[in-house]
Formats: structure tokens, C-alpha cells, sequence
């Protein structure tokens, strides 16, 4: 009653603008109409733009998002709002029954406003907690935060689908039974899709990795970092900067591997001496592992290993075993490198020298290499020239 009566007043206000009720004056009031809401739309656009910069400098996380998803919906509810005032315009001077269809639509244009709107809200508001949090150098799961976004979104759009049918005349319940038998053909038709979409929401809640892990998969050619966790698929940057994209059904099948958690990275290496060094070897393992135990990048609760580990073919392997307080990668390679400039300052200072292959020749002279000869022209067995080489 309150609509109508506030139309009969608009309706009233524009025939005393217009003074007169002919096909004119209704063309003239419908563009009265449609100047309304493009005043009513540029006010609101510049409105909400002060308050959105305004908001910016605030202290409080959801104001922000809040106008900033309020615009767009709050412009096309404004156009929803002339056009009903239009259409009863139009059905109050003619025979036409046009309200009778702009009035569901108009139902149906605010239940989709508001879905909109929320959808906008809760997109805007999950990023700015992402982004206030890492602002203030804080840690935070976004794997959670989107998890709780999506369900969100999903959980209006559903809703207002429903809400929107049951405005048309449609029954809730009826949908939702034959949603439950479509379901099951459905199901079955896109079984692969169901699949990725429960390897995704296990990936969710197992959580084997999050966004911004180094995950690899020894099953599979998978290695790179997590950007994104997706329904249906997760997409991983390679390090060579290529988007890998993977269905979520894969992770349910193949081994994950997450580099990212690891506490400590290992130090395996082995340092090879020449055999003449035999006698320097004890001394050389004593004092590589005392660098180690007192280097403060070396995490002294993990296994720590210095020993000679073999006869090698030409050098005697000493095993260097241990690991780092340090998990990130780049600065694991300078703690790697500094440790092996120590060990090789070590071994030089105990007058000692890396090993590398070598291969020993013994050279015959020249009457023992003859005589070798001469036997081999002659026909004499094989131990006869090999005691003439002797020789």
C-alpha cells in the first residue's frame, strides 16, 4: 500500500509537471523518469566514491569493502527502481499489462542486486583482510581464507536462486527434489568434475599444502609454487615461471611432497683426499667437525657426521653429514658454499690436497720393450713376454 500510494504521488507530481494526459505527456513523463535516475545514479557515484576514499584511511577492515561492494548493485537497483515507475507509468495511461511482467523481474532484479551485492562483499572483504594483515607484517592462512570465501559465495548464490524461484511462483520443495534425482544423472555425466571438486575440498580441509608452498610430486612431473587452490583445478608456477595447472582429483592419487615445511635442509657431502694423505685424515675429520659445531648456521640438535666413509677408487672419501638452521633456499646455498670453502682451507692447511682421478703409467725402457717385442714376434707364450716386460 505504501508503494502505491508513494507512485500515486510521483504519478500525480509529474501530470501537474507535465499538465496534460496525451501520448506527449507520457513520453515527456517516462523522460522525466529516465532523468531521475541518471541524476540519482551520478550523485550515488559521487557519493560513494568520497565515502570509499574516506574509508580507506579508516582503522575498521570492513567499511571498505562494504561501500565498495554496495556501488555497482546500488546504480543497477536505482535503474530496476525507474524502470518499475516506468512500466506503471505506461500500464496507468494505456490498456497494457506490462507490469504484470516487470513486476517478477523487478522481484527478481533486487534478489539479484543483493546476491550481487553480497557476492561483492565478501570478495572485497577477504582481500582486505589479506592485505591489512600482510601490511602489518602478519601471518595469515589465505588457503583458509578462500576456503571460507567461496563456501560463502556458493552459500548465497544458492540461496538467492532459490529465494528468486520461490518469488516466481515456483515451489522450494519441488526444486529441491528434482535437484536430488537430476543429481544423480548429473553425477554421473560429470563424474571426472565431482571428482576434481572433492579433491578439492579434501586439499581444503587435509590441507597438504597451502598458497605460496614449493610442492613436487615424485609420481608425477609436478614441482613449483602454489598460486592458487581452486574448485576444480590448483594452479602451480613451475620455476621456470610456466602455470602448471593440475585437477584436484590428481592430489587424491599421486604422493605430495612439500619442501616448504621441512625444519632444517641437509648438508650431504663427500670430500675426497689423495691416498698419499692417509696418515693426515684423523686430524682433518677432528677439525671439520669442530668448524661444524661451531658454526652458527649448523643446527646443533640434528644429526652431525664427519668420518672417513670408503677406499675410494683414487681418493679416500671423507662423508660431511649435517643440517642448517636455515630453510630458505637461497641463503642455504650461501651457508653451503661457506662450509665448503672452510673444509677445502682446512685440508690445505694440514698440507694435504683434494683428490681427483688419476691413473698411474709405468713406462718401459727401451731394451726391456724390445726384448718384449722380439718374444711377441717369436711366438712365446704370454708369460714368457710378460717376464721379459718385467725384466
Amino acid at each position: 500500500m505504501a508503494e502505491i500510494s508513494y507512485f500515486s504521488w510521483f504519478q500525480t507530481f509529474l501530470a501537474d509537471l507535465t499538465g496534460g494526459e496525451n501520448m506527449l505527456t507520457l513520453v515527456l513523463q517516462l523522460f522525466l523518469v529516465v532523468l531521475a535516475v541518471v541524476v540519482a545514479n551520478f550523485f550515488l557515484r559521487r557519493t560513494m566514491a568520497r565515502l570509499e576514499e574516506h574509508s580507506r584511511s579508516t582503522m575498521v577492515e570492513w567499511d571498505f569493502p562494504l561501500l565498495s561492494a554496495a556501488r555497482r548493485p546500488l546504480s543497477v537497483l536505482a535503474w530496476i527502481v525507474g524502470l518499475s515507475f516506468a512500466a506503471r507509468i505506461v500500464e496507468s495511461k494505456t490498456d497494457s499489462v506490462l507490469l504484470e511482467v516487470v513486476e517478477p523481474l523487478r522481484t527478481v532484479g533486487v534478489i539479484a542486486c543483493v546476491a550481487w551485492f553480497l557476492v561483492r562483499f565478501i570478495g572485497n572483504f577477504q582481500d582486505s583482510i589479506i592485505e591489512k594483515r600482510h601490511r602489518r607484517g602478519e601471518s595469515i592462512d589465505r588457503t583458509t581464507v578462500d576456503a571460507i570465501g567461496k563456501l560463502l559465495r556458493v552459500s548465497v548464490i544458492i540461496t538467492s536462486v532459490l529465494v528468486g524461484l520461490q518469488s516466481l511462483g515456483f515451489s522450494v520443495s519441488g526444486v529441491l527434489a528434482f535437484g536430488g534425482i537430476g543429481g544423480i544423472a548429473v553425477g554421473f555425466a560429470a563424474k571426472d568434475l565431482l571428482a576434481n571438486f572433492f579433491g578439492g575440498l579434501m586439499v581444503y580441509l587435509d590441507r597438504p599444502f597451502v598458497v605460496g608452498d614449493w610442492v613436487r610430486s615424485p609420481d608425477k612431473e609436478i614441482e613449483g609454487t602454489v598460486e592458487e587452490i581452486g574448485w576444480r583445478l590448483t594452479r602451480i608456477r613451475t620455476f621456470d615461471k610456466r602455470p602448471l595447472y593440475v585437477p584436484n582429483a590428481v592430489f587424491a592419487q599421486i604422493t605430495v611432497e612439500n619442501p616448504s615445511r621441512m625444519s632444517n635442509r641437509r648438508i650431504k657431502e663427500t670430500v675426497g683426499l689423495r691416498y698419499v694423505d692417509i696418515g693426515k685424515v684423523a686430524a682433518i675429520v677432528a677439525d671439520i667437525k669442530a668448524m661444524l659445531q661451531s658454526h652458527e648456521e649448523i643446527d646443533q640438535n640434528q644429526t652431525l657426521i664427519v668420518n672417513l666413509l670408503q677406499f675410494g677408487p683414487s681418493t679416500l672419501d671423507i662423508m660431511v653429514y649435517t643440517f642448517t638452521r636455515t630453510t630458505v633456499w637461497v641463503h642455504f646455498h650461501e651457508i653451503k658454499q661457506d662450509v665448503m670453502l672452510k673444509i677445502a682451507d682446512i685440508v690445505v692447511a694440514h698440507g694435504a690436497e683434494l683428490a681427483f682421478p688419476t691413473r698411474t703409467l709405468h713406462v718401459l725402457g727401451e731394451a726391456a720393450a724390445a726384448e718384449a717385442v722380439g718374444a711377441q714376434a717369436g711366438g712365446a707364450s704370454p708369460q714368457a713376454v710378460a717376464m721379459a716386460e718385467a725384466r
